[in-house]
């Protein structure tokens, strides 16, 4: 078939020039049946013929999709089924097909239900978080660090710090100082379904960890999350995620600690950024101007970074939390510690009735655990750095209360701790106790110096 420059040559000469038909062909090199064609028609039509038959094709597809649909519920993203493993099972059953075959028609399949994309156009105060995983030196030490990076879609501009751990309490306070770093808190804030922020997937629906609803409440904006499996969502921050890991983090930086290399990376992610040019010739400094304005303002007060941690306290009065760690001795009840995550105070919150160990009747309580402390002149012990464990001399109040737990066991018939060896051990240890130890008026050397236990 002649292209379309050489139908309308051909036409052009023997049409307007008067040229025969056989000087044209001659000099065209085709036939003067060819010639003769393209003067009844200006254009060329492509004929199709009768379709050839395809009978390997014909005996082979019923048996590919029965295959196909079999295996499919067997397969994950990395496992995945392959044309090479279709072609190998046809020829075992015992069917004469070859691999370009099976290779054609597993491509056309694929290419018919490949997903659609089209480009994305972000308005000013869109983020994107995630986490990214990350090898540091620290100390002379080789060891692993999560990347929490936050990405302004509009402008470009980012903040990025380094945690030990990629957990609820990492996330929220990248969030703050995010937010304290940029001046101003995303409208949208786009995440993938991390178990820090999502507690359960409900179809389309998503409920939200209560940390993360307190997160959001605070600052205002709007959380939305990825589908599930679908990374490339939000892709911006996947990229930049990975070309970071390349352009800042190699070679290996060192540190004495992660904050050191979290600043000095913060101060070459804002070096590069301000030397960065769009494509559409503004410089990022001057949508980061416009993109700024656009931003929530930040709260009078500052999200509190916390994570609550449930304990209970058994009948021994021993408090141990969900990872069995010793916390304190106290009355048996029931409390919560509000766990502070870089060191702070314990506050525990216990609701129900405490026994009154002076005087012995039951009385209500908001907080009795810490009236009981401080009857003691002792505190709390959470497990949290910097919250001092209860003194083994914690006082009057403590030795009371054991003593009306062991009493009660007794009226109650319980061998356990009311038999005569128990009695016999609680004399013995109230007879080896130092004159004046647990009291409220030891000296202060003496107090807070003792571990969690009575």
């Amino acid at each position: 078939m002649l292209k379309m420059d050489q139908v309308h040559v051909l036409r052009h000469q023997v049409l307007n020039e008067g040229r025969s038909i056989r000087r044209v062909a001659r000099e065209l090199g085709i036939s003067r049946n060819t010639v003769a064609k393209y003067l009844e028609q200006s254009e060329p039509v492509r004929r199709r013929g009768r379709p050839r038959g395809r009978p390997v094709w014909e005996a082979v597809q019923p048996r590919l999709e029965e295959l196909v649909a079999q295996w499919e519920p067997r397969t994950t993203g990395k496992q995945r089924i392959t044309a090479m493993l279709l072609h190998r099972q046809l020829r075992a059953e015992g069917y004469q097909v070859g691999r370009t075959l099976v290779g054609d028609y597993w491509r056309e399949r694929r290419r018919q239900r490949a997903e659609v994309y089209v480009p994305l156009v972000h308005r000013p105060g869109e983020a994107q978080i995630d986490f990214f995983e990350v090898v540091v030196e620290v100390g002379g030490e080789r060891r692993k660090a999560w990347e929490f990076l936050l990405r302004l879609m509009y402008s470009g501009r980012e903040f990025a710090w380094l945690y030990e751990r990629c957990d609820q309490l990492a996330f929220l306070d990248g969030h703050v100082r995010a937010f304290a770093y940029l001046g101003g808190v995303a409208r949208r804030c786009v995440y993938d379904n991390l178990a820090a922020a999502v507690r359960k997937i409900v179809g389309a629906q998503r409920e939200l960890t209560d940390r993360f609803l307190a997160l959001v409440s605070h600052y205002l904006f709007e959380p939305d999350f990825t589908r599930i499996g679908e990374g490339h969502d939000k892709g911006g921050v996947e990229s930049r995620g990975k070309a970071i890991r390349l352009e800042h983090l190699t070679p290996i930086p060192r540190g004495e600690n992660l904050a050191t290399i979290s600043r000095q990376l913060l101060a070459d992610l804002d070096a590069t950024f301000d030397a960065r040019r769009e494509a559409s010739g503004k410089s990022a400094s001057e949508l980061w101007a416009q993109e700024s304005a656009q931003l929530l303002p930040l709260p009078a007060t500052s999200f509190e970074v916390r994570k609550p941690v449930p304990v209970e306290i058994s009948s021994r009065s021993i408090v141990q939390d969900r990872r069995r760690l010793l916390l304190s001795t106290v009355a048996v009840g029931a409390a919560q510690c509000d766990r502070l995550p870089w060191g702070g105070r314990c506050s525990h919150h216990l609701h129900g009735r405490e026994r009154d160990a002076s005087a012995g009747a039951l009385r209500n309580s908001s907080d009795p655990l810490s009236a009981l402390f401080s009857r003691a002149g002792a505190q709390t012990a959470c497990g949290a750095p910097g919250c001092p464990g209860v003194d083994r001399g914690a006082g009057c109040a403590v030795e009371r209360a054991m003593a009306t737990v062991e009493q009660g066991a007794r009226r109650t018939g319980s061998g356990a701790s009311g038999g005569p060896a128990a009695r016999r051990g609680l004399r013995t240890r109230r007879r080896s106790r130092a004159p004046g130890a647990g009291s409220g008026n030891q000296p202060a050397a003496h107090r807070g110096a003792g571990t969690p236990g009575v």
